[in-house]
């Protein structure tokens, strides 16, 4: 299949502030030298925990957070060598369905004007064409044309996330990034828009780069996932070999406390890893793998050198000791 995005070595550095007027400037290195490829028509999903880094990757693979080296090829193009206006003019094919859809609508804007805001932006079709389209998306997403000149509050939460999808989807964009974007919401609308979702890539053709922290959203919706450990890749597949097969104990360990994946129904299930401790800072990574303080399989050749992504079962893992974990009995 033909890739859409292409990330490679992507790395974005904060400046931090100063300890003293004449001291050196500290930087914290929130995702380091990330590579990795969304093909056209699929779905990537990027987990961890917080601070992982997961966030800042998609943000910074859009242009929205600066990156401070690296590359990403879109549909053949440098979107870190772009222009501002020729950035502008790609984020047409490229969009963001944000996390929080009570705090990323205007409340004063009717949905409609929120909806047809990107055409205005950028000046799309005229001003029947607009209104044409925004009718069509109301449609698409399962909001009826009637609820156009209401205002956010008078929605639900779901409702308000599918008015999001909707203005997303008013370009016509081939890369939809969405951060969370069922978080905020109770879990029978969460199915619900995930199922929406799940259509509408199959009916667009669309490519998603999907952020979550949880694994049992992931797998309903994504067909490869990348897992993510203080700002770098550990582990990266299919849906099916990493979900069915983990080889990264960090992984395993994730698997193990999802709740929603039920173990019946995953033979990545595991018991449940004895991992203790906080993730290393970020401003002082380990010289070797960054997990090795808080691995059971840890040896000093994790202490010393720092593991890079290699074929093991079928997918990539960052691991000296890659294996499966002893599974769980019922």
């Amino acid at each position: 299949m033909t890739a859409l995005l292409d990330v490679q070595d992507l790395t974005v550095r904060f400046a931090m502030p100063k300890a003293s007027i004449f001291g050196p400037r500290r930087y914290l290195e929130a995702v380091r030298e990330v590579s990795f490829t969304l093909e056209q028509g699929r779905a990537l999903g990027i987990v961890g925990e917080s601070g992982s880094g997961k966030t800042t990757t998609a943000m910074a693979a859009i242009r929205l957070v600066p990156a401070a080296n690296g590359k990403v090829i879109f549909d053949g193009q440098d979107l870190l060598e772009l222009s501002d206006e020729d950035m502008r003019q790609r984020r047409r094919d490229v969009q963001l369905i944000f996390q929080d859809p009570y705090s990323s609508l205007n409340p004063r804007a009717r949905v409609a004007d929120i909806v047809r805001e990107p055409l205005d932006l950028m000046g799309i079709g005229t001003a029947a064409e607009r209104r044409a389209r925004v009718t069509e998306l109301f449609r698409l997403v399962g909001l009826r044309p009637d609820q156009l000149s209401l205002f956010p509050h008078q929605f639900s939460g779901g409702q308000r996330q599918r008015i999001s999808i909707a203005r997303a989807l008013t370009t016509n964009p081939r890369l939809l990034v969405c951060d969370e974007p069922v978080s905020a919401l109770d879990v029978a609308i969460q199915a619900q828009i995930l199922n929406l979702l799940a259509r509408l890539k199959t009916e667009l053709g669309l490519s998603y780069l999907f952020i979550s922290h949880d694994l049992g959203v992931v797998r309903h919706v994504c067909d490869d996932v990348a897992v993510m450990y203080l700002g770098k890749i550990v582990e990266m597949g299919s849906r099916t070999a990493l979900f069915d097969n983990p080889q990264h104990p960090y992984t395993q360990a994730l698997l193990s406390a999802a709740p929603s994946l039920a173990r019946r129904k995953s033979r990545g299930y595991v018991r449940p890893l004895k991992i203790s401790g906080d993730p290393p800072s970020p401003l002082n990574p380990p010289r070797g793998c960054a997990f090795v303080e808080r691995c059971p399989r840890a040896q000093d050749l994790c202490r010393a050198t720092q593991p890079a992504l290699e074929t093991v079962a079928g997918h990539q893992v960052a691991c000296h000791f890659p294996g499966p974990a002893e599974p769980a009995h019922s």
